[in-house]
């Protein structure tokens, strides 16, 4: 065997082990991998530039969703129920309330369990249930014209499944998959987080926008939804738009002002 030869076969070698311990760890711990919650302390004070509101939501299980609800000024034009993508908590979300409240809309952001104030442990079945709870209790504590459903990034196979289940005026989807495994990078999750699944039942308007430059959510996968959408449904592309900056776009307001102005 030729000492270069046996270089090759370390370094395959070195590689493989890597690629096997890093999949052992995502096996062991996809929890963390997908649901990268921040905790906040049951006291803390959140901190916005406009008027809100905090609700605590009981859950069938005794669990309880920390909600904000940001009223707009503007005569209202309905209710957006938000629901965030796989990271932080409502201090980072609820900063883009206003992106919507500014159009007439009021908007109720909900974290998911174990995120922010949030109790329990977060999993796809019981964040789709906590959807529905959530959407429960906005119809029986909350006025509104009209209801639209907003997801952004994990959060969009949360509306997406929302949606196919209580038929709202209208879904939009920020940086949407068509499934998880197909942004895991060669990982498989146990976890299924399939807009394609569910977009397949929704009869309201749906509306998709993706950025060209996503390396989270590469637009490829966004694009494998085109094929379930309606005639009138829309796609939008932002060129340039990468994953948590489509509302650095003109284009991206352009696009709200468009479908939620009707």
């Amino acid at each position: 065997m030729t000492r270069r030869l046996k270089v090759i076969l370390r370094i395959t070698g070195f590689v493989m082990g890597v690629y096997a311990l890093t999949y052992l760890s995502f096996f062991l711990w996809e929890d963390k991998f997908i649901f990268l919650s921040e905790k906040l302390a049951p006291n803390y004070v959140f901190k916005f530039n406009q008027p809100f509101e905090e609700y605590f939501i009981e859950t069938c299980s005794g669990d309880s969703l920390n909600a904000l609800l940001f009223k707009t000024t503007e005569p209202s034009r309905g209710l957006i129920l938000y629901f965030h993508g796989n990271a932080d908590n409502l201090q980072r979300w609820g900063n883009y309330a206003i992106d919507f409240t500014q159009l007439g809309y009021e908007i109720l952001l909900v974290d998911y369990r174990g995120y922010g104030k949030s109790t329990g442990s977060p999993s796809e079945e019981i964040l789709y249930l906590d959807a529905q709870r959530v959407s429960d209790w906005a119809k029986q504590n909350i006025g509104f014209e009209q209801l639209i459903i907003y997801g952004r990034s994990l959060g969009t196979a949360v509306a997406s499944d929302l949606a196919a289940r209580i038929n709202p005026e209208l879904l939009i989807l920020e940086t949407p998959f068509d499934k998880i495994n197909s942004v895991l990078y060669g990982f498989t999750s146990s976890y299924k987080f399939s807009n394609v699944n569910h977009i397949k039942e929704v009869t309201c308007p749906v509306v998709i926008i993706q950025g060209t430059q996503d390396w989270v959510v590469p637009l490829r996968s966004a694009a494998r939804l085109k094929p379930f959408l309606k005639n009138d449904d829309r796609f939008v592309v932002i060129e340039g738009g990468s994953h948590n900056n489509l509302r650095d776009f003109e284009f991206y307001h352009e696009t709200l002002r468009s479908v939620l102005l009707k």
